[in-house]
This record gives C-alpha cells, sequence and structure tokens, in this order.
C-alpha cells in the first residue's frame, strides 16, 4: 500500500498543508483516509489536503515521505493526475 506525503510547505489560512497520494488507486487512498479519519471534504481531485499538525501522524501510518515534484510525477507516472481546472475544489481550491 504505497502512500505518498510532501512536506507541509504550502500554506492557506494561517496553516500549512502538504498532499497526500496513492500510486496505486483512489481506493486505496480513500481507505487510507478513511482510517486516519480525514475528512472528505480534504480530498481535492487526486490528493487529499493534509494539515502539517498531522503529518507525522500520517507518516507513522506508513506514508513516504516525498518532495512536491515526486508527488506530481509519481501521480502523472500512475495515470492518477487530475488536471487542476477538472478538480471539484478541494480544501485547498
Amino acid at each position: 500500500m504505497p502512500l505518498y506525503v510532501d512536506h507541509p510547505v504550502w500554506p492557506w489560512r494561517g496553516r500549512t498543508w502538504a498532499h497526500l497520494i496513492s500510486d496505486c488507486s483512489y481506493e486505496e487512498l480513500h481507505a487510507a483516509a478513511r482510517i486516519l479519519e480525514i475528512p472528505e471534504r480534504a480530498f481535492d481531485g487526486d490528493h487529499y489536503d493534509i494539515p502539517g499538525e498531522r503529518w507525522h501522524e500520517v507518516v507513522a501510518f506508513g506514508a513516504r515521505p516525498v518532495g512536491s515534484r515526486e508527488i506530481v510525477r509519481l501521480l502523472r507516472q500512475s495515470g492518477l493526475r487530475s488536471p487542476k481546472h477538472q478538480r471539484p475544489g478541494g480544501l485547498l481550491s
């Protein structure tokens, strides 16, 4: 179950945010989000927006820390990258 998370460097509303992805399937990503009790509203088309204060919890769950460029590369390589204009408008949109 390879999950990946970048570092919480994305500012929004006084907090920093990270992105949680799967390079296998959205089903795997949604299942992990349910276990971690990440709200559905945090899903932004191809990733979940994760508040910085939960980053260590997500890593302890098993997500591999990677850089932001690696997040994009993994999504594109897996075919799971959703163009921004097609995303339904997640937490950070």
